[in-house]
């Protein structure tokens, strides 16, 4: 009978091949060595295993295999034998990594979804869907946006196995930072890299990935690097030393960085270089990320927008990427995995896409879980879909009732005292930037209620060998945000921080430290706002049993209303600057709220926000509310385009009584032939019959030709609005003449367009001057900074003054590389105008002399005249000179007006003022001496 192989196979090589003298001294030496609890190999068991094959199974019975395999290690060190040594310790690590590999694998690869049943748990490959990632310039890590799911992919897509790939210089990051506001399934994608790592499909330039739950409670408050890697580790006896050796196949994952809540301020000369220095934890860390510890090692490190300045302020060098959500393609595969039937995905796939809010909420992944999670419901129920849910409050209060229509025999007075207090413990972990919580907080609140505890909150027990108790979390930090707000919502009077006495049940506490320091609490208010809507607070009621209170309503219409009331003039109307409010007032979609909380604002200015399709959704709901509303000026902000195979269906407008008895014309024919604008939203609100929106501005928005169509719409219907100033560089020709058409309807009103900055050439000009022999209303016109315009377009703009027909007063052609050759169309278009603006444009003696002499005509009524005088000859001086003493009320000089777009912006044009790609700017050009 063949001898069984031993368990060991690595030091059974090591000991064949010892010579007879070795083999006996490695026995002698083993024989003295004592194991774990002082255990030494008896004498006469060792006497008997004369082979090899013997020895490791005497070794085997006495220790276990990390043991055996570390004492043959010390024993052949002792002997000199120290390249076997080596050879063995090598082997035991590639064992030890095998494992380790395995280890991880079985740790991630499932894991338990809320209100699963026992011993229920999920697959990750189940569930798991690739969201979208952009890499972010580093000067950009401040500019994430910490409120919405989506963002400008400009930088370039990415995905989770190309994190640590070369970068467009060939540099192989060493620090990545993976950025997502809650919700985006950062965490998800860590699972997904320690299984595929684990696994030998991802990041196999490492030998090692060990994750840091950094909202893991039961974190040291002491440790080393050696021990943080032990940790990690299956085993009791684990090869750190030789784990270490080679720092550039080391791989350390931080996830959830911002729930360490560290300052980050320790002083570097503190900072260890050893990484089996044991530290405070705070110490430890720093050192990784300042490289002072296992400075080759590589970091990946997931965090919340809120943790970017102060995590910044330890790393060098790092690349960051931002999780944006799901795409439209990828939310309809979430919903196919979630199901696992392709009718039932089908049929929730749908009713989410036809409403708007919903599918753009599911770009958010926690989102689409909490969707597919009530739907499911449902549609086990066979309930018509179409009578589900609104917004973010909605999904989650009918989550909620779903939750209490699954608790055991409670009464309704037993699960309201029970939210009581979930919602207090919730508000407290807001206040505290807390998400996990002790057994012992449990019990004090009173929440240990076996029927009820489990449906609420997710319960971690903890690995053995540690001394703490049982932990406690919500499933997801947006879902404690919203019992939070239920805390201020719900009409029993009771504390919401049982051990903080300057935080109670107070609105005006909570609104007032956000308006103040803590926009963290964003989503908190947010909800706060859908709960107590009338709808909400009804349902709330008559189906879970919770009454909100009036007064809270009535405290949140104060604070809008009070916001902003410092920065602006006695008298004047109020200008809203900041997108939150708009938010606030969709999530609870009442008009008669809105229209209160509106009534004494007049104007919206944004700056430097990308705007999402649900930021518009909220502000054109707002808008539709907002009678008073007389300018909407956006500067340097973005419109985020979704997937047009899913949002086309979704952005047509729906035929109700605003368009009653409206007729498609060329506009709207148009609209519908070219692809869905992604500001057509917008456009739609600004349109509405109420509307008494009298200026638009949108200046280094970067619009895209298939915008104009939308505003051409605008244009043809809005008759109070008069100013329109697009600032941009992308309009572009094509653009301008969508424009035109809008501009031509007889439902057009508009006084003044600026088009500055907007690449025109001369093939729009024929359009733009038969507008202006046409309009009965324009009356400025602003084509400045269009340096293809040149001559040409001039020369076709003046056709266009010709008629008696044109109102036209105020022209600006400043910086348009004009020359004198246009001068005298310009002259003889001069009648109907009082101001033309010539600035920055190279006219020559010539070409002065020539305007010069249509301008002493007494009947000519211009009453400005822009020219940059610097480098004329001394004969257009006198000219010039002498046409002021004959006109006294004559301006002469650089008219040019150089508004300076937002700093974001301007780092966005290929040009800076006055002067173009590829183009010197000449002296002539100076603005010169006034005359």
């Amino acid at each position: 009978m063949a001898e069984e192989e031993p368990a060991v196979p690595g030091l059974l090589r090591a000991l064949r091949g010892l010579t007879l003298k070795d083999f006996q001294e490695f026995k002698t030496k083993l024989s003295e060595v004592h194991g774990e609890g002082g255990w030494k190999i008896p004498k006469d068991s060792l006497a008997k295993a004369t082979h090899p094959c013997a020895l490791v199974s005497c070794m085997g019975e006495s220790y276990s295999e990390d043991v055996a395999m570390e004492i043959a290690i010390g024993v052949l060190r002792e002997m000199n034998l120290r390249d076997l040594a080596e050879e063995l310790l090598g082997e035991m690590v590639k064992e030890h990594k095998q494992k380790y590999k395995e280890h991880v694998v079985q740790g991630f690869l499932r894991y338990k979804e809320v209100n699963s049943r026992p011993g229920e748990s999920r697959s990750l490959w189940s569930l798991f869907t690739t969201p979208t990632i952009t890499r972010k310039p580093r000067s950009e890590r401040e500019a994430v946006d910490s409120s919405h799911g989506c963002a400008d992919s400009s930088n370039g897509p990415g995905t989770i196995s190309a994190l640590f790939d070369p970068d467009e210089d060939g540099q192989t990051p060493q620090v990545v930072v993976l950025v997502g506001a809650p919700g985006m399934g950062k965490t998800m994608a860590v699972r997904k890299v320690m299984v595929e790592w684990g696994e030998g499909t991802m990041y196999t330039q490492f030998d090692y990935v060990f994750c840091i739950d950094c909202k893991d409670r039961a974190l040291p408050k002491e440790a080393s690097v050696a021990e943080l890697v032990s940790k990690c580790c299956p085993h009791r006896r684990v090869p750190v030393g030789k784990i270490l050796e080679d720092q550039k196949r080391i791989l350390f994952v931080l996830d959830g960085f911002e729930a360490l809540g560290f300052a980050l301020v320790q002083p570097e000369e503190e900072l260890s270089s050893d990484p089996r220095a044991v530290k405070p934890l705070e110490a430890t860390l720093m050192g990784l990320l300042k490289k002072t510890l296992l400075p080759e090692s590589s970091l990946l490190i997931t965090t919340r927008p809120m943790a970017l300045q102060s995590l910044g302020q330890c790393l060098d060098g790092e690349d960051y990427m931002e999780i944006v959500g799901f795409s439209g393609a990828t939310r309809e595969e979430y919903f196919h995995r979630y199901f696992g039937n392709d009718h039932k995905a089908d049929v929730a796939f749908g009713f989410a896409r036809a409403n708007e809010i919903l599918y753009s909420l599911c770009s958010i992944p926690i989102m689409s879980w909490t969707v597919c999670s009530i739907l499911k419901q449902e549609l086990c129920k066979e309930k018509d879909l179409m009578g589900c849910s609104k917004a973010a409050t909605w999904m989650s209060v009918f989550y909620l009732s779903w939750l209490a229509g699954h608790r055991g025999r409670d009464s309704p007075q037993d699960l309201h005292r029970f939210l009581l207090k979930l919602c207090s413990l919730a508000a407290d972990g807001i206040w505290k930037h807390k998400v996990l919580f002790e057994e012992k907080e449990i019990k004090d609140r009173g929440l240990d209620q076996p029927d009820l505890l489990p449906l609420f909150l997710n319960e971690t027990i903890p690995r053995q060998g540690e001394d703490h108790g049982n932990t406690y979390s919500f499933s997801h930090l947006h879902l404690q945000e919203f019992f939070a707000a239920m805390s201020y919502a719900l009409e029993d009077n009771v504390e919401v921080v049982g051990d903080s006495r300057d935080i109670t049940k107070d609105v005006k506490v909570l609104l007032e430290s956000y308006s103040e320091s803590r926009e963290d609490l964003n989503v908190t208010v947010r909800f706060l706002f859908g709960l107590v809507s009338q709808e909400c607070s009804e349902y709330m009621g008559n189906v879970i049993g919770c009454r909100t209170s009036p007064r809270a309503k009535e405290e949140l219409l104060r604070w809008l209303q009070r916001r902003h009331r410092g920065t602006n003039q006695p008298g004047q109307g109020v200008k809203l600057s900041r997108l939150d409010m708009f938010h606030f007032l969709f999530e609870m979609s009442e008009e008669s709220f809105a229209r209160r909380a509106l009534g004494g604002f007049t104007d919206v200015e944004l700056r430097d926000v990308k705007l999402t399709l649900y930021d518009q959704m909220a502000l054109s709901f707002c808008i539709r509310q907002w009678p008073g509303l007389g300018s909407v000026t956006l500067r340097g902000c973005s419109f985020h385009q979704q997937d047009a195979k899913y949002e086309v269906a979704a952005s047509v407008p729906r035929s109700g009584p605003a368009d009653a008895g409206a007729h498609p014309g060329p506009v709207a024919e148009q609209q519908h032939q070219e692809l869905q604008s992604p500001m057509d939203v917008l456009c739609r609100a600004l349109r509405h019959p109420g509307s008494d929106l009298r200026v638009l501005r949108l200046q280094w928005c970067r619009l895209p030709e298939s915008c104009c169509a939308a505003l051409a719409a605008l244009l043809a219907q809005h008759r109070s609005l008069e100013r329109l100033e697009l600032g941009d560089t992308a309009l572009g020709d094509r653009g301008v003449r969508l424009l035109c058409q809008g501009l031509r309807q007889p439902g057009c009103c508009l006084r003044a367009l600026r088009l500055r900055y907007s690449r025109l050439t001369s093939a729009c000009c024929k359009d733009l001057a038969a507008v202006l022999s046409t309009s009965p209303c324009l009356e400025e016109l602003d084509l400045s900074f269009s340096e293809g315009l040149r001559d040409a377009g001039a020369e076709l703009l003046c056709q266009g003054l010709q008629p008696h027909s044109c109102r036209l007063q105020t022209l600006r052609l400043g910086s348009c590389r004009l020359t004198g050759a246009c001068c005298r169309a310009l002259a003889a278009g001069t009648p109907p105008l009082t101001c033309l603006d010539l600035s920055d444009n190279e006219l020559g003696a010539d070409g002065v002399l020539q305007l010069c002499r249509q301008l002493r005509s007494p009947s000519c009524p211009l009453r400005a005249l822009g020219l940059s005088t610097a480098g004329l000859p001394q004969d257009a001086l006198q000219d010039l000179a002498a046409l002021q003493e004959l006109k006294p009320g004559l301006k002469v000089g650089y008219l040019l007006e150089q508004e300076a777009p937002q700093t974001g912006a301007m780092a966005r044009l290929p040009f800076q003022r006055g002067a173009v790609p590829g183009r010197r700017v000449p002296p002539s050009l100076r603005r010169g001496a006034p005359l």
